[in-house]
């Protein structure tokens, strides 16, 4: 999917989606993996001015959200970032969600400048590949309760 192919906030006009929430930024994820899960809980550590919510793809939701955008509801080989209603996928939701956090991490939007087509072929060959790297939860990632109301479901 190409950045702004959609209008933003399209979802709200999908009978699909549930209503949820989307006053703040929102990363879609997938729960099961480990190397997803590790990226969420850096953000929720580091990332103290980013006042993100959180969507497992596994969640009615998460599943609402990837069918909406054109992704495989089984298949979350994908992120997803999404910001004033716009939709962030692949390298681009990383990259956008981790610069959203301040300096340093602010840096990363540098690598904005790397033709996409390279960053997505660096990003599609991780997700193919991130069971292997840092493999796969038995469950979802449960936050603690202090980040419960961060996660939408």
């Amino acid at each position: 999917m190409k950045k702004n192919a959609t209008p933003p906030y399209s979802y709200r006009n999908d009978p699909a989606v549930p209503p949820f929430p989307d006053d703040k930024p929102i990363f879609l994820f997938d729960g099961q993996c480990g190397f997803c899960s590790a990226a969420v809980m850096f953000l929720l550590r580091r990332c103290k001015s980013a006042d993100y919510r959180y969507v497992p793809a596994q969640t009615p939701l998460g599943q609402a959200l990837l069918i909406h955008y054109g992704y495989d509801a089984t298949d979350y080989e994908t992120a997803l970032f999404l910001r004033d209603g716009v939709a962030y996928t692949r390298s681009e939701a990383n990259l956008r969600a981790f610069a959203g956090c301040g300096f340093p991490y602010s840096v990363l939007n540098l690598a904005l400048l790397i033709p996409r087509s390279i960053r997505d072929r660096v990003y599609d060959f991780v997700a193919r590949n991130r069971m292997r790297i840092a493999g796969r939860l038995d469950t979802c990632m449960i936050p603690t309760p202090s980040h419960a109301a961060r996660f939408l479901s």
